[in-house]
């Protein structure tokens, strides 16, 4: 997959209501959205973390200020810098949600009701996972998924991708 298609996925995810922006309401709904579905009070310290690195995400992907991003501005913005500026640290805080007994680490339930979350397809979670759990142990360390993504977002590959190719 190359890079475009791969920014085409993830914004067509962040676009909930399919409507081809991502609203900073929509976008800013995520951390509650995930809280709730993953069992969190929403007055948790780690949704509140998830709350304001995600707003920092969304200031930073509307280039004109707007409160729409359009996948233009998604596109251009997009890639490896921003990820380690910006979007690691939205992305690590719901893994941080999803990380139920806060050991830096996801099993595959864990995992799988992440990736439901985010809007992710439910029925290849399995595959997603063994290709992150390169060791084996049943879990998957915070730095091996935000990696996985960062790759994604920045090359348009990702061992998790990879591994859903091959399944299909």
């Amino acid at each position: 997959m190359n890079v475009m298609t791969a920014r085409k996925d993830i914004f067509r995810m962040l676009d909930v209501d399919g409507d081809g922006v991502i609203s900073r309401a929509e976008y800013l709904a995520r951390p509650e959205r995930a809280a709730v579905r993953l069992g969190r009070d929403t007055g948790d310290p780690l949704v509140a973390v998830a709350r304001s690195s995600h707003e920092r995400v969304f200031s930073a992907m509307d280039a004109d200020g707007d409160g729409q991003v359009t996948f233009e501005e998604y596109a251009a913005w997009a890639g490896a810098q921003t990820f380690d500026e910006v979007c690691r640290e939205a992305l690590g805080s719901l893994f941080d949600l999803a990380d139920t007994d806060a050991d830096g680490m996801l099993d595959r339930a864990e995992f799988a009701r992440l990736r439901e979350v985010l809007g992710n397809r439910a029925d290849n979670a399995a595959e997603a996972f063994d290709a992150l759990d390169t060791d084996g142990d049943g879990r998957v360390d915070r730095d091996e998924y935000l990696s996985a993504i960062r790759a994604f977002v920045s090359d348009g590959a990702s061992p998790m991708y990879e591994a859903l190719v091959t399944a299909r």
